[in-house]
């Protein structure tokens, strides 16, 4: 079962997306939550790396059981989440 203990989250510029991290007992397994995904959540929100970070830490519970219903143990190392997860 993956549990998301790490508050930590990054904004990616490269994939418009904030990273975060779930742990699986020793597997760690890294998430992105794409931009479209977090205007969907706060449509109000700024658009830009501050913003991103507040709608995802306002919609932390939320993006952390939708990234929770995508993961698959040992399945692969990352996972988007997109607009249609939510």
């Amino acid at each position: 079962m993956i549990d998301f203990p790490n508050h930590s989250r990054s904004y990616d510029r490269t994939r418009r997306a904030v990273r975060f991290w779930g742990h699986d007992s020793a597997i760690e397994a890294s998430f992105f939550i794409e931009e479209g995904a977090l205007k969907r959540l706060q449509p109000n929100g700024d658009s830009n790396e501050l913003g991103f970070l507040n709608a995802f830490d306002s919609h932390r519970d939320l993006i952390c059981a939708a990234a929770a219903k995508a993961y698959v143990r040992g399945s692969r190392g990352s996972y988007n989440l997109v607009a249609e997860d939510f």
